[in-house]
């Protein structure tokens, strides 16, 4: 298993590392699966406070039992759409240490920041000013974020506070798309450590990809997987320290770490960029609404994430994505302070005056919202707000 330094603290992290949103249902299953990964040099583990209603902590826990805590790092995440005050921060904190059996998180992140104002919100609270404290007494050794939201928020967010790593979607479907190739770089030229997550977009890279893609895929010289393309294309970035698979087999598990075993950045040939290239112009030539994700409609006067909105409808039907809605909300802020849905449009026009490819896109954010919304979406969100206490 190859492993890359971490340049803030010295530690040697697998560059493939276990992500454990989907781990298998039966716990036997998942914790025999867990402690093979580490026998076969996974010491990286991600989970999170709301994963299968905090089961998740609970099997890693037992996982890490008898011995194995001291072999690997955990990462796990505080929900701040749940917190209102300093004290439901504490709670969920002493919550997650009794689930995953440890005295302290190796590395912790405030989950699923999509805008500045969430961060902001944290700050106010004094969650911030607590983590360092924290971290003086030893319980949270490093302090992150995961992020899902536009790249003119993460470039806020990372700039805003000190931060010791960040963990963000990217792929080669996501080069354009969220944090994007800008603020992977961003973040490495900042000397922030960077954890990618869904790198096979929970497995619509695998599954879903259409017959052309696949057909350029075997056309190479070398018999690679889809799952194999994805990764190496992710792990030939100089800027990424870790990747988070959520493996639920065996067989995962051994394809991945054969992977991880030689992929080296800046390993992929000419030849071989040169089809992800290919791969990309048919699946950008399949989309919905021809966005490239460059950002240039943006800021919008009224909130809107156009570029996140116009990913999200692609999506649902170049992936044929199920969960497309519920990714909808997740990443367009529907528990943040400030969401960022194409519903928010007042139809200004401001936007179609500075895009490139000419996208009618107060017609297409029409579009987004008759699909992605609906008659029970907000409805539906403002039940799950005060469920979740979310003011």
């Amino acid at each position: 298993m190859l492993t890359k330094k971490n340049i803030k603290n010295g530690d040697e992290l697998s560059i493939l590392g276990f992500g454990c949103m989907r781990l298998p249902s039966d716990e036997n299953d998942a914790i025999n699966l867990i402690r093979d990964a580490i026998e076969k040099g996974v010491n990286y583990f991600d989970t999170a406070y709301i994963y299968k209603a905090g089961k998740n902590e609970v099997v890693l826990g037992n996982a890490l039992s008898g011995g194995y805590r001291e072999k690997v790092k955990i990462a796990t995440k505080l929900p701040p759409y749940m917190i209102n005050s300093l004290d439901a921060a504490k709670r969920i904190f002493a919550t997650q240490l009794s689930r995953l059996q440890t005295s302290y998180i190796d590395y912790y992140l405030i989950h699923m920041l999509t805008d500045k104002p969430m961060f902001d919100k944290m700050v106010s609270l004094g969650v911030m000013e607590w983590l360092e404290e924290e971290k003086e007494k030893g319980t949270v050794k490093n302090i992150g974020f995961s992020f899902h939201g536009s790249k003119q928020d993460f470039e806020l967010i990372i700039k805003a506070y000190p931060w010791e790593f960040c963990q963000i979607q990217y792929n080669y479907l996501d080069e354009n798309n969220q944090a994007t190739k800008s603020g992977l770089i961003l973040a490495h030229t900042m000397g922030i450590p960077v954890i990618v997550m869904e790198p096979l977009r929970g497995g619509r890279l695998v599954n879903n990809l259409p017959d052309k893609v696949l057909e350029r895929f075997n056309c190479y010289d070398k018999e690679r997987s889809a799952a194999e393309w994805a990764l190496r294309w992710i792990w030939n970035h100089k800027e990424v320290n870790v990747i988070l698979s959520g493996m639920n087999s065996f067989e995962q598990l051994n394809e991945n770490i054969k992977i991880a075993n030689d992929a080296r950045p800046d390993s992929l040939s000419d030849d071989e960029l040169k089809i992800f290239d290919e791969v990309k112009d048919i699946m950008i030539n399949k989309t919905k609404v021809s966005c490239t994700g460059c950002g240039y409609c943006m800021p919008c006067p009224y909130g809107v994430n156009i570029p996140g909105c116009f990913s999200s409808l692609n999506d649902k039907y170049l992936l044929q994505d199920k969960n497309s809605k519920w990714k909808y909300i997740q990443t367009l802020g529907g528990f943040s302070a400030e969401p960022a849905f194409a519903s928010n449009c007042k139809e200004c026009g401001k936007c179609e005056k500075h895009c490139p490819q000419n996208i009618e896109i107060r017609k297409e954010l029409k579009t987004v919202k008759k699909e992605m919304e609906g008659t029970f979406f907000k409805p539906a969100i403002t039940i799950a707000r005060k469920i979740l206490r979310i003011k």
